[in-house]
């Protein structure tokens, strides 16, 4: 059995105004994000970087066991080498690895093998999943829900970024081995996505997506009025 945590009040966040209006201007906000791919050299402070890091480390995990490890590089020749090998793997993803119909959903958003936003950006937020704990005071190295948990963590870290007015994409070169090894990160720690992060380039265009409305992605199931029945 593993050491028992001391149970603490809780306090619920309670906004200035209405609740509705509160998650309202957080809709609002985030429905402006998009994935971008022209960054601006602009450097950004890395007690920004940090900030927003250490949002991300506030999400729910499995256990409590916070699978997750940031890599943060700002290092020019780092960032090249990693572009360097990410463009190897999807130049081989364009040319014979993906399915034609995966390409053929891609090319509205004309995407291709060069990476030019691995350099441009001033920071790459490498996020790795671990594969076991490396908490000294675990009672166990197992892990729990390790993509659900990093998941969530990667979504906050985004939203973070959002938040304060920076740019982000997610980048998931196949395979992502190679991170590993340039950044000098143990075998249990698996690449899980690559962030770029930085101030959106002053000319920078993005796909005019859209998002599906609320009835077809929300389904409720609401409570019965029992005094009816």
């Amino acid at each position: 059995m593993g050491q028992s945590h001391p149970f603490i009040q809780y306090h619920p966040l309670k906004p200035d105004g209405a609740a509705i209006d509160a998650v309202r201007a957080f809709e609002s906000r985030m429905s402006s994000r998009r994935s971008v791919r022209a960054f601006s050299t602009k450097p950004v402070d890395r007690a920004l970087i940090e900030s927003i890091v250490a949002a991300a480390g506030t999400a729910p995990s499995g256990a409590n066991k916070q699978p997750w490890r940031f890599v943060v590089v700002g290092d020019a020749a780092t960032k090249a080498r990693i572009r360097e090998a990410a463009e190897s793997e999807e130049r081989a993803f364009y040319d014979h690895k993906a399915p034609s119909d995966w390409l053929e959903d891609l090319a509205p958003l004309q995407t291709g093998p060069e990476k030019q936003f691995l350099e441009d950006a001033p920071w790459l937020v490498i996020v790795f999943k671990l594969m076991k704990d490396d908490n000294e005071c675990s009672s166990s190295d197992r892990v729990y829900y390790v993509n659900e948990s990093v998941g969530m963590a990667v979504g906050i870290l985004l939203a973070a970024a959002q938040h304060c007015g920076l740019a982000t994409l997610t980048h998931t070169p196949s395979p992502m081995g190679f991170l590993r090894e340039i950044l000098g990160r143990p075998d249990y720690e698996r690449p899980y996505v690559v962030i770029p992060i930085g101030w959106a380039a002053e000319d920078c265009v993005v796909p005019d997506i859209e998002r599906k409305p609320l009835d077809k992605i929300l389904h409720m199931h609401e409570p019965q009025d029992e005094s009816s029945s």
